[in-house]
């Protein structure tokens, strides 16, 4: 099953530790149904010591992953479920997303 949610779109969390953020999607995983938003899930990792760099370890802070059902697309920085439309005929045909409530393509 296709994912709705595409990199470089304006999401908000609507579940979760993170409820109400909003952020910009990095990376899709479509394989494990998962997305990574820039600042939200965040988690610190300790990074070791490495040849390359003569300091010590550190701790970085990390997105990590979220589930494409926790988080909705932004239109009017409102949350909504995103729909498929076909437009055109024959070998025009295209499949275009547009915004539920509103109906808009995105």
């Amino acid at each position: 099953m296709a994912m709705k949610i595409r990199q470089d779109d304006e999401v908000m969390v609507i579940t979760g530790k993170d409820k109400g953020k909003k952020g910009r999607v990095i990376k899709t995983l479509p394989q494990s149904r998962q997305v990574l938003v820039e600042g939200v899930n965040m988690v610190k990792k300790q990074q070791k010591k490495n040849r390359l760099s003569q300091a010590g370890g550190q701790v970085i802070a990390k997105a990590m992953p979220i589930d494409v059902s926790n988080v909705a697309l932004l239109e009017d920085e409102k949350p909504v479920r995103v729909g498929y439309m076909f437009s055109g005929e024959g070998k025009e045909r295209k499949k275009e997303r547009i915004a539920r409530p509103s109906g808009n393509k995105i």
